[in-house]
């Protein structure tokens, strides 16, 4: 890893684990690399490449919706709600 990334990429690894979004675990049968993106406002964001568990994942038989049939779904509803968490971009 690039040094000068390593002690930002803790700092986010230890907010990660102090609220519970991940944990440690002792032996792991699998890994993924995490990338590291410069952002324009000199922090980082921490991704984790997952080409090598795409690989590894049998192709789900059921396709995503089309947005048609979604929308027809939730047309009769009054209300809405859209979470998302300090860092949305880990919602699975």
């Amino acid at each position: 890893m690039n040094p000068n990334y390593a002690t930002m990429v803790k700092e986010d690894i230890d907010k990660l684990l102090s609220v519970g979004f991940i944990h440690p675990v002792k032996q792991a049968t699998w890994l993924n690399p995490i990338v590291v993106v410069p952002k324009k406002n000199n922090h980082i964001h921490v991704c984790v490449d997952y080409r090598k568990l795409n690989a590894a994942t049998i192709a789900d038989a059921f396709s995503l919706p089309f947005i048609d049939g979604v929308l027809d779904v939730v047309a009769d509803h009054d209300c809405y709600n859209f979470l998302d968490g300090f860092s949305g971009y880990n919602q699975i």
